[in-house]
C-alpha cells in the first residue's frame, strides 16, 4: 500500500481530512504525522484517528540526518506539507526529490514566499482587492513556496469578503482538492 508521511504545524485540519479521505479509499495510508509544536491540534486529532503522530524540534529536524534516516525508514511514497511552517533543509529535498508538496492558501506565485501563510495571505487578498483567490499544490524545493506547480483551485472574492469569509472559501477548496490530487500523484508513474 502506498505510504504517505505529513508534516504539520497547526491545527491539523487538512491533515485530518489527508488521513480520513485514505481510510475510507484505501488506496494509501497515513504512516506518520510529524509535528514541530508540541502544542498542536493535529497531535490530538491524530489521537482520535489512531494514526501515529511525533514531535520534533529544529535540532532534529534541520542539523542532523537523523531526521531524513527516519523518514527513509518508514519509506513514504509521498510526503505533504499539510500546514507546516518551516523551510525544509536541502538534505531532506536530496533525500526526498519530487516526493515532498505542500499546499498554499493563494494562486501562486502571488502572495508566497517567507511569512505568507494563513491569515496574513488572506489579509493581503483583501487588502490588495482581488477578484479572486485559491489554493495551489506544488512540489517543495529550496525556496517558500516556489517549487513546481501541481494543481491550483480558484474562488471568487467579493466585495463584502473580508479575511475570514475568504478563509472559508479557501479551506473548503483545500479539503475538497488537497486528497484528491494527493491520490492522482500516488497513482501516477507508478509512484
Amino acid at each position: 500500500m502506498k505510504q504517505i508521511v505529513i508534516l504539520a504545524s497547526g491545527s491539523g485540519s487538512n491533515a485530518e481530512n489527508i488521513i480520513s479521505f485514505f481510510k475510507e479509499k484505501g488506496s494509501a495510508e497515513v504512516s506518520a504525522v510529524f509535528t514541530n509544536k508540541k502544542t498542536a491540534g493535529v497531535l490530538e486529532r491524530c489521537d482520535r484517528l489512531k494514526t501515529a503522530a511525533f514531535y520534533f524540534n529544529r535540532t532534529a529536524f534541520s542539523d542532523s540526518d537523523g531526521f531524513v534516516k527516519l523518514l527513509k525508514g518508514l519509506n513514504p511514497d509521498l510526503i505533504v506539507l499539510a500546514g507546516f511552517l518551516w523551510k525544509i533543509p536541502t538534505s531532506l529535498l536530496k533525500a526526498f526529490p519530487n516526493t515532498i508538496i505542500n499546499i498554499h492558501p493563494s494562486l501562486l506565485p502571488k502572495y508566497g514566499g517567507k511569512g505568507m501563510y494563513g491569515a496574513k495571505v488572506h489579509q493581503a487578498v483583501r487588502e490588495n482587492l482581488e477578484s479572486e483567490t485559491g489554493i495551489t499544490i506544488h512540489y517543495v524545493n529550496e525556496n517558500y513556496d516556489e517549487g513546481a506547480i501541481i494543481f491550483q483551485a480558484k474562488t471568487r472574492v467579493e466585495p463584502s469578503d473580508d479575511a475570514d469569509s475568504i478563509a472559508k472559501k479557501v479551506h473548503e477548496l483545500e479539503y475538497e482538492h488537497f486528497p484528491r490530487v494527493i491520490e492522482k500523484l500516488l497513482l501516477k508513474d507508478g509512484k
